[in-house]
């Protein structure tokens, strides 16, 4: 039903829950060729493409496509600062330092950079850049502009960077090829490939342009695609630059084959799917799983023209929920935000609405072996026992699990309890209308910019009003969504917080105090927490993979029994569905879709479509 995330936060996610940090696994004080966490490098510094490429991959060709952003219009093509809503695609404009590579959990190679090396004493990182490096106007990319990239994002761009780039202190030229950042604190882990993943501008083209401004002008960049043609809320088509620079280079190899990528906006999610039925575009992810299982039988479908597919995901599924805004005075007790959970029938939904297509979320960590099940261990203890004083009890035994209801719709067992909880809380009824001792009136507003999330809520809705609660649906358009949620201006919205195999920094920015209070973060639910804040920490310094598993458990223990939010639901897997004329390779990369920039253009395929 959710895509993964609203585009402002996935764009700024792209730049930096991508980067991938390095630890004690990782060789210090000596030049490499990439960078890993808890480990070895899987690919020598020899190897000449990623295992999961086709690197004789033909070039040529369209993939028109819907985004996974859900948004239905765009209005800038900066997608890195607070204001607009930026289009899709644009992370294709920008080269970064290192590349991930989608088959190792945590691991990246040199792309601008062709060697790294950091600090003895993990203080800083030094990149060593190709001279070959160029924009897409034939002009040098230097250490120079590297740093002015630093610069304009952690002093003009959107919040969530300076958030996550807090510890670095400085970036600097050392001569006109390196590069070296350095880093205050102890938590320096994650920074190295933070940096490294950044995109990089040209200073010289932002010398007379303004960062923190939208515009509609396409940027300068030095990546495989530039803009080629546009319709505001309509289109964006990207082309393939034949002269770009690192064409050849081993983290490119059987990369970026179409020589045209389209993203295209449709008003709603029924128009799309009109669209991909009509051949309009080529290729759809689809998220409401009712269209996925009653929809899918027309007639291209049932001949073999347009294939349907389920391409597994091995990515923690992350928190998907809806997020309850502790900035709001009358959820501050915890009891109400545990009745709100309980009103909830996730297995009523699931077999009426999805069609027993998902699995409820209980975890922050869900689908990872960061997510807390059973007693807490040792390990584990040794965390939260400084804490027990300021915690909920059951955080020191089973993890919270959502209850599973009847299937009823109206579990009149887990209402009972919610309306319990309630009344403890200082809500009582009164004329039919929970209400505190002053009177004031329990009243929830979901907001929303979809109608297909209607059918969703509108139960829940009614079971709300069973307990008293003034609830109700308020859609807007997708920028005053946005708007919305950057000013924390809801009660209630749904969203996913999409995790990484190795989390870090980013955890700062969901769940953070410091990120409670800045307009635009990422911590919808405006947690403020000391604990929360010192588990973070020990995510963020966990020198294993055992280490950062156990911080994780116990963080997780802690968020889940302080209901934040009432759990949505999740599936392993995306859910394609494309016109046949693509072709790609054997395998798929553990860790990414790879459709974008590993799929290709299929003549054979595309001339047998238009003799059928």
């Amino acid at each position: 039903m959710k895509r993964r995330a609203s585009l402002p936060v996935r764009i700024v996610a792209a730049a930096l829950l991508a980067a991938l940090p390095p630890a004690a696994g990782q060789a210090q004080g000596e030049p490499r060729h990439g960078l890993s966490v808890f480990g070895t490098l899987k690919y020598p510094p020899e190897f000449s493409r990623f295992d999961y490429v086709n690197p004789d991959a033909p070039k040529g060709g369209r993939l028109a496509m819907i985004g996974t952003s859900g948004l239905t219009t765009f209005n800038s093509f900066n997608a890195y600062i607070y204001k607009g809503q930026p289009a899709q695609g644009l992370s294709l404009l920008f080269d970064t330092l290192m590349v991930s590579a989608a088959d190792e959990p945590s691991a990246a190679y040199g792309l601008v950079a062709h060697s790294v090396e950091v600090a003895e004493d993990g203080k800083s990182v030094t990149f060593f850049l190709r001279k070959e490096a160029r924009f897409a106007d034939g002009s040098p990319l230097s250490a120079a502009d590297v740093v002015a990239s630093f610069t304009l994002l952690k002093e003009k761009g959107h919040p969530n960077f300076a958030i996550a780039l807090r510890d670095v202190t400085a970036a600097e030229a050392l001569d006109e090829y390196t590069v070296r950042y350095t880093f205050k604190g102890e938590q320096t882990r994650d920074l190295p490939l933070s940096v490294a993943a950044l995109p990089i501008f040209s200073a010289r083209y932002y010398k007379t342009r303004k960062f923190d401004e939208t515009t509609l002008t396409p940027p300068l960049g030095s990546g495989p695609y530039k803009i080629a043609k546009f319709k505001q809320g309509s289109y964006v088509l990207y082309s393939r630059r034949p002269d770009y620079w690192a064409r050849a280079l081993p983290v490119n190899r059987g990369r970026y084959n179409f020589d045209e990528l389209r993203y295209e906006y449709f008003r709603d999610r029924t128009a799309e799917f009109e669209g991909l039925k009509a051949g309009a575009f080529d290729l759809r992810e689809e998220f409401t799983s009712k269209t996925w299982a009653t929809e899918y039988n027309f007639a291209a479908v049932k001949d073999g023209r347009v294939k349907r597919e389920i391409l597994p995901d091995n990515r923690p599924s992350g928190a998907q929920g809806f997020f309850i805004n502790m900035r709001r005075k009358k959820f501050a007790d915890i009891r109400v935000r545990k009745a709100l959970g309980l009103a909830f029938d996730f297995e009523w939904t699931n077999k009426n609405l999805f069609y027993g297509l998902y699995k409820r979320t209980q975890s922050a960590f869900e689908n990872s072996a960061m997510k807390a099940m059973g007693k807490p261990d040792a390990a584990e203890l040794r965390l939260l026992e400084p804490y027990r004083a300021k915690l909920p009890r059951e955080v020191f035994g089973e993890p919270y699990t959502p209850p599973v209801s009847d299937g009823s719709g109206q579990d009149r067992r887990l209402l009972r309890q919610a309306s319990r909880l309630l009344s403890e809380a200082g809500w009582r009824i009164k004329a039919g209308q929970r209400t505190n001792a002053a009177g004031e009136a329990l009243t929830i507003e979901f907001l929303i910019f979809s109608p297909s999330f209607r059918r969703v809520i509108a139960p829940y809705v009614k079971n709300l009003k069973l307990l008293g609660i003034a609830a109700s649906i308020r859609q807007v358009d997708p920028a005053q969504y946005q708007e919305r949620l950057k000013r924390f201006d809801f009660d209630i919205t749904t969203q996913r917080n999409v995790m990484r195999l190795t989390p870090g920094n980013e955890l700062r920015n969901y769940w953070g105090s410091a990120a409670a209070g800045i307009n635009g973060s990422l911590n919808l639910a405006g947690i403020a927490d000391p604990v929360i804040d010192a588990l973070i920490e020990k995510v963020i310094a966990a020198r294993s993979r055992e280490a950062l598993d156990t911080a994780a458990r116990a963080l997780d223990r802690v968020l889940r029994a302080k209901h934040y939010w009432v759990p949505h639901w999740y599936k392993a897997s995306h859910t394609i569905a494309y016109w046949d004329k693509f072709s790609r390779p054997s395998r798929k990369p553990e860790f990414a879709r790879g459709i974008i920039d590993l799929w290709w253009y299929d003549p054979k395929k595309a001339a047998r479509l238009k003799n059928r």
